[in-house]
């Protein structure tokens, strides 16, 4: 290997955008790739470069010191031979995508500790869906497309506030099963007037990062749904507002303009979204490989174990345990950012 001194990451830190814009300008013509090996950084290597495995990382603030740091990590855990693609800024975020040699069984751990000191959020896969093809994204409502759980929100206005959240924090974290849950705090809503949903619906605050993700998500093709264990009230006008494709979510059953108490219908638990999201993928005719599903809470789990990507997003403990991925410094921008950077990005 023969490592040439111009493309190495400065000892004094930059902006990643900087360093990439600096180095663009060393990096000869009849080349595109650039590699790390053991920490060093060179056009061309030895051997026939085989990816085990590709990562994203980023965040609103990603320095060249880092870099350094994570390519010496990715070193020390045995990954010898890394790509490293052209750095790249998606609605702010900055963003820098390698393909892996190695993908040893202790990384995402190692990652885990290295991005939460940095304040920075990462993907690790064997693959990403391919953002140039159609593909459907999944997504929870309350605390993932919206910031509230609404049924705390109705519940609080109606004055049984404390008594419903105190449920819904422990359905959320699998520590009750999510039908009889819902019936109980739905049973502690009757006689509210409908007024109450209006109001809420109208003051949702939506997760920041959302209608960017939609619109992403919409100039390439790709679907946008929501499957909730909340209501279809909140959900539909999250559809009107918003242009998601498709909703379905839990319908309160209302007499004389009252909440009767009572849920009507099938309830859409953990088993219902992952079910949605195979018919959808089905109904739209999109392979089960390019489909993502994002969640915060257990009732959540089992729709983005079906998908190709479950992310996480500000999720409970039991939930970022168990999903593909994490955002915690970011938010639903972060899901842009990994399939907008999951594309090439090369030096040349």
């Amino acid at each position: 290997m023969k490592t040439i001194q111009k493309l190495q990451i400065p000892s004094k830190s930059k902006s990643l955008i900087q360093w990439r814009d600096d180095l663009k300008q060393a990096v000869t013509k009849n080349g595109e790739s650039l590699f790390s090996e053991n920490g060093l950084l060179t056009q061309q290597i030895d051997q026939v470069f085989v990816e085990k495995a590709q990562l994203i990382v980023m965040g609103k603030t990603f320095t060249t010191a880092q870099l350094k740091s994570l390519l010496t990590l990715l070193s020390n855990e045995a990954v010898d031979t890394v790509e490293v693609y052209s750095p790249q800024e998606i609605e702010a975020v900055s963003c820098i995508r390698f393909a892996l040699s190695h993908y040893p069984s202790s990384l995402k751990s190692k990652l885990e500790c290295f991005t939460k000191e940095c304040e920075l959020d990462f993907a690790l896969m064997d693959k990403f869906p391919d953002w140039s093809q159609p593909g459907l994204v999944l997504m929870d409502m309350d605390s993932t497309t919206i910031q509230i759980e609404c049924i705390d929100e109705i519940a609080r206005l109606h004055g049984v506030g404390e008594q419903v959240s105190a449920v819904t924090a422990l359905a959320m974290q699998g520590k009750l099963d999510f039908n009889e849950s819902l019936r109980s705090r739905v049973s502690k809503l009757e006689n509210m007037p409908v007024s109450v949903l209006q109001e809420v619906a109208d003051n949702m605050p939506l997760m920041p990062g959302l209608q960017l993700l939609i619109a992403g998500l919409k100039k390439v093709g790709w679907k946008v749904a929501i499957a909730s264990g909340g209501f279809n009230y909140f959900a539909d006008r999250l559809k009107q507002d918003h242009g998601f494709d498709y909703t379905i979510a839990n319908t309160l059953e209302i007499e004389d303009d009252k909440l009767t108490g009572k849920v009507v219908g099938e309830i859409v638990n953990a088993d219902i979204k992952a079910r949605t999201l195979k018919e959808l993928a089905k109904q739209y005719a999109i392979p089960m490989s390019q489909t993502i599903a994002i969640g915060d809470g257990a009732n959540d789990l089992m729709m983005m174990e079906a998908s190709a990507m479950g992310i996480a997003i500000h999720a409970k403990p039991i939930v970022q345990e168990q999903a593909s991925i994490s955002l915690n410094n970011l938010d639903l921008e972060g899901a842009l950012v990994i399939l907008s950077c999951s594309r090439d990005a090369n030096w040349s």
